[in-house]
């Protein structure tokens, strides 16, 4: 199973910091990031925490989009750890596929 830890991440573009991103076989993926803005503000955390923020997407490495639409959350997801974010790999990967996509 995939975890924290086999995720790439890069230099985010917006500012100082990382994004990474995972898809899964069923549509859904996270896209997680950490990163100071030098306009100011960010993620709902900062280069300088060890937390992150986390999306749910929806699509694949080239043509991806937000998601809000899950029970897991309707929104973004802030202050995340490693441990929480592996926690909510393992609730996307149940979801049902979306036969609609």
């Amino acid at each position: 199973m995939i975890t924290f830890d086999d995720i790439k991440f890069e230099t985010h573009s917006m500012g100082m910091g990382v994004h990474g991103k995972v898809f899964f076989p069923n549509g859904y993926g996270l896209s997680i990031v950490r990163f100071n803005s030098p306009f100011g503000g960010g993620s709902y955390t900062s280069v300088d925490r060890e937390d992150y923020e986390v999306g749910i997407i929806k699509g694949t490495e080239d043509n991806w989009g937000m998601c809000y639409e899950t029970d897991l959350t309707d929104d973004v997801l802030a202050r995340q750890s490693k441990e929480d974010i592996n926690n909510i790999i393992k609730h996307i990967i149940r979801l049902p596929k979306d036969e609609n996509d």
